[in-house]
């Protein structure tokens, strides 16, 4: 398996392409921004785009979607409760930072237990609502893509409009009861495990 990070955009957002080394499939795990150079990168590497997965939708991590989408004429999938924030610039907080964004309608849906198949690479949905209401992790073959919900050393804020302290802190439980071994690829920062934050990440120490 492939995982090939893109740091993007003024908010430095981590855009993923996922790939099977096999047959080149990929997924692209939200294009944040810098869709030319996110295609670049899928050239460079050779690989077959065939869907883009959000994590959740605001705007740092939907500014490529559109561009990717009718470039590679894939299906863009997300939790419903985070379908409003996609489309409205105001909900998604992008016209707030001056930058409006507003996606397309999404092409389809992924909710908790969703299997998804990458060649032979297998994953699932888990529902990772609290930064944003439909946020979700894609968890499978001992890797998350966490989006906001959970960094190295930190977590996902929770004092924007639409996001909620409580169920933010009920996911991250959630998300502790993963591998210590399990790679997480956040949404901003570097990369970490399951295990190094269930040990180090203050805002995690009493959630055991």
């Amino acid at each position: 398996m492939l995982v090939h990070t893109i740091t993007v955009g003024p908010f430095f957002e981590n855009c993923f392409l996922v790939a099977d080394e096999k047959t080149k499939e990929a997924w692209i795990v939200d294009p944040g921004a810098e869709g030319s150079r996110i295609r670049a990168e899928i050239q460079r590497l050779g690989l077959k785009p065939s869907k883009i997965l959000l994590t959740h939708a605001h705007g740092d991590h939907i500014g490529a979607v559109e561009e990717l989408r009718k470039y590679y004429n894939i299906p863009v999938l997300i939790h419903e409760k985070d379908h409003p924030l996609l489309i409205s610039a105001e909900d998604n907080l992008s016209a707030a930072f001056g930058m409006p964004i507003s996606a397309g309608k999404a092409d389809g849906f992924i909710k908790e237990g969703d299997k998804l198949e990458l060649g032979d690479l297998q994953f699932e949905v888990i529902e990772t609502p609290g930064h944003t209401p439909g946020g979700v992790t894609i968890y499978g073959e001992k890797i998350a893509f966490t989006g906001d919900a959970l960094f190295a050393g930190s977590i996902g804020r929770y004092d924007f409009p639409h996001s909620d302290g409580e169920v933010l802190m009920q996911s991250l439980k959630r998300l502790l009861e993963l591998p210590d071994d399990t790679a997480v690829y956040s949404g901003h920062g570097a990369a970490t495990t399951i295990g190094r934050e269930r040990g180090t990440n203050p805002f995690l120490l009493d959630l055991d």
